[in-house]
């Protein structure tokens, strides 16, 4: 069966992630991607080296089963460039400000002059319609300004998350956007602009602190690891190693009592609910942080199945790459790059569909790698080519 995204081309302008990471999981599902560059290379290229020619670990990642190509659009022969890929075009992705946009002859009136079905996919750090609205940003911005970082940590010392859910979960719902814009394009012929932000993603993951907050007033502070909502919920320190335990509901914390050897607490009034148990959450991290201390990580874990009580190892990176089950998975695919020792085990496409799977076919291109391929296909010829190059156009 054909590919989901057959016949589809999108113009990947996308820097870091939430642009890049859109457009790879449209890749991904048959889309022809085409990631267009600055002439040097996007800063993105270079973050987290890992390859010889200085390329990135995030960049491996986010850009797989696209081509690559380099252009200067302020250039006059550069905007002729511009032109051409536009009009071959279904789909533009971009995570700039509409300034930004607008200087490259990127915004939805530009684009649609040259292609009226076009669909714009943009990303911005702060959303349209307030006073921050043209201000660049990054995935911290999303996570400070909804109030996950002030529930992160401790009063003392708020903690992020230096893995970048915010940009990851911007670039899901990028792709679910222009999924749903390409469905309304079939029936009406009109494209349209998909807009998503770091910190709207942000407010969404966040909201039902929000909606507590407004309801209640509670005035939550950040509990280190603890759970608000319910005990035991916390990350346990064994003889060698760590482990999260995410118990709720009364029969669960029932069967963590018969493991522990606390079998009176669970008729205990203090206890009575996920509530009144979370508002005592310290004392029950304090016996089983106990319980779990000298025990090892496996028999923890072991025991905590026993009891149907969820659970898993708290793991390092190197961890994850040797867990059997994950290998068992087998999601994380090698791939190989150029002046890189072993191959990078990039991870699948994150949704699975039955019939039509996403694929990754190819790994991230190397700087204009396919530029030549792509001119000549857009009515270059080789002099010509020659010609954009000694410019700087490409």
């Amino acid at each position: 069966m054909n590919n989901v995204l057959d016949g589809i081309t999108v113009l990947d302008f996308g820097r870091y992630v939430a642009g890049p990471f859109c457009a790879a999981m449209l890749a991904d599902f048959g889309a022809r991607v085409i990631r267009v560059e600055k002439v040097g290379g996007g800063e993105d290229r270079w973050v987290v080296p890992v390859a010889e020619g200085g390329e990135g670990a995030l960049f491996l990642q986010v850009n797989r089963n696209k081509e690559g190509m380099t252009l200067n659009p302020s250039k006059p022969d550069g905007r002729d460039v511009l032109a051409r890929l536009i009009a071959k075009a279904d789909i533009v992705v971009a995570n700039l400000p509409p300034p930004a946009l607008a200087a490259l002859g990127l915004d939805y009136k530009s684009l649609r002059a040259v292609k009226h079905d076009i669909v714009l996919t943009m990303v911005t750090a702060f959303g349209q319609g307030g006073s921050l609205s043209n201000k660049p940003g990054f995935d911290g911005i999303g996570q400070a300004m909804s109030g996950a970082i002030h529930l992160a940590g401790t009063p003392e010392q708020p903690a992020r998350s230096l893995v970048p859910y915010v940009d990851f979960c911007t670039a899901s719902l990028c792709a679910f956007g222009t999924l749903a814009a390409l469905m309304a394009r079939d029936k009406s012929g009109q494209g349209q602009v998909v807009e998503a932000s770091l910190l709207l993603s942000g407010l969404s993951i966040a909201n039902y602190a929000l909606v507590e907050q407004a309801a209640t007033g509670i005035n939550r502070t950040a509990l280190g690891n603890r759970g608000f909502a319910s005990a035991p919920n916390d990350l346990f320190r064994t003889c060698d190693g760590w482990v999260v335990v995410q118990s709720v509901g009364d029969s669960m914390f029932a069967r963590w009592c018969e493991m522990t050897g606390n079998e009176a607490l669970a008729d205990d009034p203090r206890f009575a609910d996920d509530v009144s148990r979370a508002a005592h959450g310290e004392f029950i991290s304090d016996l089983m942080a106990a319980w779990s201390h000298n025990r090892s990580t496996v028999e923890v874990l072991d025991a905590l199945a026993a009891a149907r009580i969820p659970s898993g190892p708290v793991y390092s990176p190197e961890q994850v790459l040797h867990d059997s089950h994950i290998a068992d998975l087998g999601y994380l695919k090698p791939l190989n790059y150029p002046g890189l020792e072993s191959p990078a085990p990039v991870a699948d496409t994150p949704v699975k569909l039955s019939a039509t799977p996403g694929v990754i076919r190819a790994r991230a291109p190397k700087l204009g790698e396919h530029t030549n391929s792509i001119l000549a296909e857009l009515g270059y010829d080789k002099a010509e080519i020659e010609k954009l190059r000694r410019a700087g156009v490409v």
